[in-house]
């Protein structure tokens, strides 16, 4: 299907170097450059290469190359920083990177020292009479240069998982090892939950994607930079819930650090921590907004005081399975829209058990995310969710699709899009649903049923519904749901916002 461009479509900033990869593309030059030849007298030698690190660097990556394979020449690597051994990947890898939360398997994360560091060289063969030229590109990440997003990018970043340009099943709320998430161990007894064992029943799912949202750690992406190569139909993308006494929010899209101490002068107010958030160039959403706040769960609900709800690019209007204790975060992203705010929903399963009970069922991708994006990245994923390119799937299948389209004399939008309709216009509505037979079409206009567009009944597995509303003019939020034949929300739908007269929505 054609998709058009949103015109409330905002730039994204690469994130921190995150997956692991057979080497890494440069878009800038390196800080600096080692040279060197060995010869066949160094013949199972180690060479340590010394270069100088600058103070306030948050990460190191090399990209190592030499001459004379085609003799059967091999060279290894390491590097030690000034006080340790930081790692030794031999010939397997001819780049790593070093960072604070993360670094490539075979190498220790960590703070980056200043001061003498040394790569070392193994010369593992050289035959007689031959040598051997390498190159080695250092470059360094500054603080406050987003993870170093602006000197490199990894290749397995760079390179998605899937190009085709399509609907994409994922959860983007869950909790492993890292924070409070357990599943039951070899003999039954609850432990701290694995994230590899979490990963497996994505897959298991059927996701297309998952964000692991530890509470305020950042200790998890150092692990999915491990499993990532290995989960290569699974696209991992980079979150945390940052858990403060007056609300829960997740950040997708950095793996930075953004202090979450709530009214101390590093995060003095809630608008400071989601703006630092954004410096990083990360999407922010608020989680489950309705919830009670209290000795159960402290900060549960959205309170702080003085919230520019203008910087949120999200908000999760499905927690879990939606039937929490009669908490309606839907109605709470409603409002905000209400109030004249664009702000796209999503869902979270918010699992602490990604290993379900026996005879339970399972939690993660409940609900389901599903996002249109022209290709199974972490930029593609979060553009489409700022777009607002989404519905929520609150019945974690696998197939359930809601396609909305309206037009207005020459234009064309869909869900999350803007859509002028002056009045005296008709719009055109085009419904298209997949695997909703015997559920019913529920237009809301601002919120409400509407009599210009009553339900629709769905009688086949794969049909499209039409329906046409009389524009007055005015500003309105016109959304489109699933629901089933006993009165419950089955898909949620991004609105098709008509006549807002703000380009970026908020």
């Amino acid at each position: 299907m054609v998709r058009m461009k949103n015109p409330r479509t905002l730039p994204i900033t690469l994130f921190a170097v995150f997956l692991a990869a057979p080497g890494l593309a440069q878009t800038s030059r390196p800080s600096l450059t080692l040279h060197g030849t060995v010869t066949r007298a160094q013949q199972n030698a180690y060479l340590e290469i010394p270069f100088t690190v600058p103070a306030n660097i948050e990460r190191i990556t090399v990209n190592f190359s030499y001459t004379g394979k085609q003799d059967h020449a091999t060279l290894d690597l390491g590097v030690r920083d000034p006080q340790r051994f930081r790692g030794w990947s031999g010939g397997n890898k001819s780049s790593f990177t070093i960072g604070i939360p993360d670094a490539t398997p075979s190498y220790l994360p960590g703070p980056i020292p200043p001061g003498r560091w040394h790569l070392l060289i193994g010369v593992a063969n050289l035959r007689p009479g031959k040598t051997a030229t390498y190159t080695a590109d250092i470059f360094f990440t500054r603080k406050g240069e987003a993870g170093g997003a602006e000197s490199f990018t990894d290749h397995a970043l760079s390179t998605p998982l899937s190009n085709q340009a399509r609907w994409y099943r994922g959860d983007l709320h869950m909790h492993t090892a890292h924070s409070d998430g357990s599943c039951p161990s070899q003999s039954g007894k609850p432990v701290p939950c694995p994230l590899f064992v979490t990963l497996e029943t994505a897959v298991r799912d059927g996701l297309d994607f998952v964000a692991v949202t530890d509470h305020n750690t950042i200790s998890h992406f150092n692990d999915e930079r491990e499993m990532q190569p290995y989960f290569d139909k699974l696209l991992l993308i980079p979150g945390r819930e940052l858990t403060t006494y007056s609300g829960h929010f997740n950040i997708f899209g950095s793996t930075d650090f953004i202090d979450f101490e709530l009214g101390s002068p590093r995060a003095p107010d809630m608008n400071s921590i989601v703006r630092a958030a954004h410096r990083l160039g990360a999407l922010t959403s608020v989680n489950h907004p309705a919830s009670p706040t209290g000795e159960i769960c402290m900060g549960c609900g959205w309170t702080p005081k003085n919230f520019d709800m203008r910087l949120t690019d999200a908000m999760e209007a499905v927690n879990g399975d939606n039937s929490d204790r009669g908490q309606n975060h839907t109605g709470y992203w409603r409002a905000q829209l209400n109030r004249g705010l664009r702000i796209p929903a999503i869902g979270g399963s918010d699992t602490h058990r990604p290993v379900p009970r026996p005879g339970q069922p399972n939690t993660i991708g409940h609900p389901t995310t599903v996002v249109y994006a022209t290709e199974l990245s972490v930029p593609a994923i979060l553009k489409a969710i700022r777009e607002g390119h989404v519905f929520i799937d609150l019945t974690a299948s696998r197939d359930r699709l809601l396609e909305v389209t309206g037009t207005a004399d020459t234009q064309t939008a869909h869900m999350g899009d803007l859509l002028a309709a002056p009045a005296g216009t008709t719009l055109q509505l085009t419904v298209h649903a997949k695997a909703c037979e015997g559920s019913k079409i529920e237009f809301l206009l601002d919120g409400k049923p509407t009599d210009v567009l009553p339900d629709q009944i769905i009688n086949a597995n794969d049909q499209s519904l039409h329906a046409a509303w009389p524009s007055d003019g005015q500003h309105h939020w016109l959304e489109t749901d699933v629901i089933d034949s006993d009165g419950h929300l089955q898909l949620l739908g991004n609105p098709i916002y008509l006549n807002w007269s703000s380009p970026t929505g908020n």
